[in-house]
């Protein structure tokens, strides 16, 4: 097996991440409250999906090469969810309270910059926002969207005020809110 992502890989990312963070009706499967779901059933129900063939080792090459790491699997190995983007709601990951770095950023477009530092950052479709630790990441994020911006989030003081950050399992930080603020650019 290779260890690098080629097209099939990113392809097959993609269409787990449809599944497992919006869209899990369009194959069929069961979603449980953490956002798990059998490994089985999607391999069954993908298959009879578009040209995707899948098995469980692909699936794992998948999980293990994706650059963005937005999957796990379960312990026991029969279970996959993804780790955060969920426009699904009411999907509990069960993260737990952390405490952030001093600051964080956000990646995101210039066509949004004037809304955004008057309202602030709100999850939209999704369940929080998404916070990265590296500038390089947040520019990676922003650059597929537009003319890319990152903002600098005080997340030392927001926390200090008392809002809650909870760390993903690929090491994105998610936050209900971020006023504005709270955000430079």
């Amino acid at each position: 097996m290779e260890n690098q992502p080629n097209s099939m890989h990113k392809r097959i990312g993609k269409f787990l991440s449809l599944i497992l963070r919006h869209s899990p009706e369009k194959i069929n499967v069961t979603m449980d409250k953490n956002g798990w779901v059998n490994l089985d059933d999607i391999i069954k129900n993908s298959n009879q999906y578009k040209d995707i063939n899948l098995s469980i080792d692909l699936i794992k090459l998948v999980v293990e090469t994706n650059d963005k790491r937005r999957f796990s699997i379960s312990d026991d190995g029969k279970k996959i969810r993804a780790n955060q983007g969920h426009s699904i709601q009411k999907i509990d990951l069960n993260l737990e309270n952390g405490t952030p770095p001093d600051i964080l950023y956000h990646g995101t477009a210039s066509h949004y910059l004037q809304s955004i530092m008057k309202n602030g950052l709100k999850p939209m479709k999704r369940q929080h926002v998404h916070l990265s630790q590296a500038f390089e990441d947040a520019l990676a994020v922003a650059k597929r969207h537009g003319k890319p911006v990152v903002l600098y989030i005080d997340a030392k003081k927001m926390y200090e005020d008392g809002y809650k950050f909870y760390l993903s399992a690929n090491n994105i930080w998610l936050v209900d809110i971020v006023p504005a603020k709270y955000i430079t650019k």
